[in-house]
């Protein structure tokens, strides 16, 4: 196998062919922020957050998505990137409806710890307070439309892991939003096989169990990547 050598933040690094550059930074104990990225599933470069900069390109680049290639030199922590993602972050508590004292994941929530790591304490822009609903429609799970932040974590679990495809993206832009079934109720989405892959995957409090009060729920994302490892291994076969 073909493998490649390049730097990142001024660390030689070697990647076997086709690794992206999370991947080969993760291997080698250099964090790169995330927040739709999840191992197990396909990559999407929906949240933004894990842009790099490539020595010679004048575009800031996914790293998520963004194959190690031989003799890149590449920074993932410069003053740039660090104002790039706080704006980000902000962008989001701007325009979703994120209270984090009453929420069920208040203290293990992935963009409230992300907010903090990149010492955001506030947001600049406006913030959009937008009506979104809640359904509580599913017998044991419910989805809160005002802490999802488009991330589509559910959705590629749900159609690569469990194969059932419940969930998709509805609509453009500000008026995106994820939809179950052919936009019904949740609990009306005969495909739902109630496994709860969705739940785990989650990086905020948008997709629950009922039931759970403030601060009481984690979402345990490392049953996704075990579940993937798993079958990719063929763990369960006899």
């Amino acid at each position: 196998m073909a493998v490649n050598t390049l730097t990142i933040n001024g660390q030689l690094v070697t990647a076997s062919q086709g690794k992206t550059i999370l991947e080969v930074a993760k291997e080698s104990g250099i964090s790169i922020p995330r927040l739709c990225y999840l191992e197990g599933v396909s990559s999407v470069a929906a949240c933004r957050l894990c842009l790099v900069e490539i020595e010679g390109s004048s575009k800031l680049q996914p790293a998520c998505v963004t194959e190690a290639q031989e003799g890149i030199v590449v920074q993932t922590n410069t003053e740039k990137l660090q104002d790039y993602r706080r704006m980000a972050i902000e962008l989001l508590f701007a325009e979703g409806n994120h209270v984090c004292a009453i929420c069920v994941v208040n203290g293990n929530c992935e963009l409230q710890n992300m907010a903090v790591k990149l010492g955001m304490d506030h947001s600049r822009f406006t913030y959009q307070f937008p009506d979104r609903k809640v359904d509580l429609s599913h017998e044991k799970f419910g989805m809160d439309h005002n802490r999802c932040i488009l991330c589509t974590r559910c959705v590629r679990v749900c159609d690569e892991l469990e194969g059932a495809h419940v969930w998709d993206v509805a609509s453009r832009g500000s008026q995106a939003f994820i939809v179950a079934g052919m936009n019904q109720p949740w609990g009306e989405v005969d495909a739902c096989t109630s496994c709860g892959k969705c739940v785990e995957a989650c990086p905020t409090g948008a997709i629950f169990c009922q039931g759970s009060t403030t601060a009481e729920m984690v979402h345990h994302k490392s049953t996704i990547e075990f579940l993937h490892k798993a079958r990719t291994e063929q763990k369960w076969l006899r």
